[in-house]
């Protein structure tokens, strides 16, 4: 066999069955150019010389390289197959959707039988390509299935390389700086090749230069697909960095250590790639918040996995839709997975008494372990201890953080960070007064007074007064005291058994 040039993820699955002298392949695949494009590079550069690479459907039946008929006939499943196995030379067969006639016809999963037998060792390859499998018993054992993964990286590189100079003539131009075309890729990555010239148009529309400041495009037009080929994956917008989260220093400095490793990872063994966190804490205290601080820091895209939709059965059954959306991110890497409230999931799996929700809670555990290395889990859960011991076993997530209801310096740098993200300085409210009127307050708490005192200001058509957060603070009654029981049985909890996002002080209440 030829080496293969510029080899992608794809071509050197098919390498290896031609390799191993397979002369059935089930190709699953709704991209029918995609798999044609690969067949025939595969037929030219998979053998010491280019072979023919003839492709069937029903429609047409089997044409040659040139796009002619080798006969009318052959549009009937058993006759083009009569003529491969009497083809005389190497070639390489494109069976589109053949697992209709392979279905309805006996005579034809006879005839595939034979056929492997009449071309094995002679340089002829058939490939059956379809979106739907369907391989019957009695040729299990002959053909070898691939179940064809989505365009890698280089597959992309290469593809908008090849759109932007057929589209030259329009005048069309692509960024030629290796490290725009590696954005581009990165922006597309998890899209068919379909679906990225669509991403593609899209973007040209607004500019006929891909350059990078076509990717805010790209990735629009991927989130929407996204979206709605899943259901239950959401791409969160405009997520903020670490400035937003008040407080954290363990947690703060814990995620740079961890990104640099992250964007080392390639060159890095797989258990020393971060693969994830899980956080823990109250209600309120900014668990969301530092998960969507960590795509900004670790500078990815964040998705958030719906557990709601995924068991409300919309999008059909349970555990193929959790399935398949895992999948689906793992193609997107480089990506942060976000699971909110993680333990109502888990509860919903461990309490259900069919067994398949079962199995999505043991095919998590095992995909957690073995997923793609660039794709980062954050999970957020409120009541940690409802969790099987399963989920908190080092080896899931590499961290368990705690965040703890703040103290009184992270209290007021929270106070900052809401006030001035409202254009309001801080400075001359004198907010050092609030420390003891917010003893037991959570950040969502402290949030929800700013907006009431400037919704107050507001509506008396003046400006924010340091007084109007003091008396706002006799009006807001605290999650601490309202949920104290619960609340003190979370903290309890976590004492020794997490590390907190930020030293332990006696002023956190």
């Amino acid at each position: 066999m030829a080496k293969l040039e510029s080899p992608n993820r794809a071509l050197a699955e098919i390498k290896e069955l031609i390799d191993a002298v397979r002369p059935l392949i089930y190709l699953k695949s709704a991209e029918d150019e995609r798999v044609q494009q690969l067949l025939l590079e595969s037929a030219k550069g998979l053998f010491a010389k280019p072979v023919p690479l003839y492709t069937w459907t029903v429609t047409e039946g089997l044409r040659g390289p040139d796009g002619d008929s080798v006969g009318k006939a052959t549009i009937q499943p058993r006759a083009a197959l009569d003529w491969i196995i009497e083809c005389k030379h190497p070639a390489l067969f494109n069976l589109r959707d053949f697992h209709d006639a392979i279905r309805d016809f006996s005579d034809v999963r006879r005839r595939l039988r034979d056929l492997c037998i009449a071309c094995f060792d002679t340089g002829k390859f058939v490939f059956i390509t379809s979106p739907v499998v369907f391989v019957p018993d009695e040729l299990q054992r002959d053909i070898v299935f691939v179940d064809l993964p989505l365009p890698d990286f280089e597959e992309l590189k290469a593809f908008i390389e090849r759109e932007g100079q057929s589209l030259a003539a329009s005048g069309v131009t692509v960024d030629p700086d290796p490290g725009t075309l590696t954005q581009l890729g990165r922006a597309v990555q998890g899209l068919t090749l379909n679906e990225a010239r669509h991403a593609l148009r899209r973007a040209l529309a607004a500019n006929p230069r891909l350059d990078s400041n076509s990717v805010p495009h790209l990735l629009e037009e991927k989130h929407l697909l996204v979206k709605k080929k899943t259901g239950v994956i959401e791409y969160v917008i405009d997520p903020g960095g670490l400035e937003n989260v008040g407080g954290a220093p363990l947690l703060k400095k814990w995620l740079l250590e961890r990104r640099k490793l992250f964007e080392m990872r390639d060159q890095l063994s797989h258990d020393i790639v971060p693969k994830g966190l899980l956080m823990m804490g109250i209600s309120g205290c900014g668990k969301s918040l530092a998960v969507k601080a960590v795509a900004q820091c670790f500078q990815l895209p964040l998705y958030r996995i719906d557990m709601i939709e995924v068991f409300s059965g919309r999008h059909g059954n349970p555990e193929g839709t959790f399935v398949s959306a895992c999948r689906t991110m793992e193609e997107m890497a480089p990506a942060v997975l976000w699971f909110d409230e993680i333990e109502n999931g888990i509860n919903a799996v461990v309490s259900d008494s069919n067994g398949a929700s079962g199995r999505i809670f043991g095919f998590f555990l095992t995909w957690m372990q073995e997923k793609t290395r660039g794709l980062f889990v954050a999970a957020t859960a409120n009541r940690i201890d409802l969790l099987p011991a399963e989920m908190l076993r080092k080896g899931r997530f590499d961290e368990l953080f705690f965040v703890d209801l703040p103290n009184e310096e992270e209290r007021l740098e929270i106070y900052r960070i809401h006030l001035q993200k409202r254009g309001v300085d801080p400075g001359p409210l004198g907010i050092e007064r609030l420390k003891q009127f917010t003893r037991g307050w959570t950040g969502a708490e402290i949030e929800q007074c700013v907006v009431s005192s400037l919704t107050t200001a507001k509506l008396e058509n003046r400006e924010l007064t340091g007084d109007d957060l003091l008396n706002q603070t006799a009006k807001i009654v605290p999650l601490s005291k309202t949920m104290k029981e619960q609340v003190e049985h979370i903290r309890s909890w976590a004492l020794d058994r997490a590390i907190r996002t930020a030293p332990r002080t006696h002023g956190a209440q």
